[in-house]
């Protein structure tokens, strides 16, 4: 499926190729709520990195996420890429999979495809106050589930 997204103020629209663009993961954790989740929560979706357009590219910066554990502090590889101007995330690129691109479902212009169940995870960094609305069907995992995205697609015969 082509997806088309930008940011809130338009100075950074992007395209790209996605054969997984449900979006059902909702992940709990400090930094996509934080960056991310008004509703507690962020959704990432999964893209062919060779085919990312970006117009306005000079007005996007690169934030990788500090992580603490154990009185240590640890620096994400990952880049979590929004807009300079209005700070709208815009997409997740780890060099650990360099073929993928993560984008931020809130960013999509395109229509998406509404998903038959969610997967909730990271609940154990759940915020206290989020409420979180399982639905029939749905999974729930403290961590993360060992089904990926493209496994999670493949089960439920949504590839594209």
């Amino acid at each position: 499926m082509h997806l088309e997204g930008s940011c809130h103020c338009g100075a950074v629209e992007f395209s790209l190729n996605s054969a997984h663009p449900y979006p059902y993961q909702r992940c709990y954790c400090s930094i996509c709520r934080k960056t991310q989740g008004g509703g507690g929560y962020s959704i990432n979706l999964g893209g062919d990195a060779r085919s990312l357009k970006v117009n306005g590219r000079e007005h996007i910066a690169i934030y990788h996420a500090r992580m603490r554990h154990d009185h240590q502090t640890h620096i994400s590889n990952a880049e979590r890429h929004f807009c300079k101007l209005c700070g709208s995330g815009l997409w997740l690129f780890s060099p650990d999979w360099p073929t993928l691109i993560h984008p931020f479902a809130s960013a999509i212009d395109t229509p998406l495809p509404v998903p038959p169940e969610h997967t909730h995870i990271l609940l154990d960094s759940k915020a206290s106050w989020v409420e979180v609305n399982v639905q029939p069907g749905d999974k729930e995992f403290d961590g993360y589930p060992e089904e990926s995205l493209e496994q999670w697609h493949e089960r439920l015969g949504l590839s594209r």
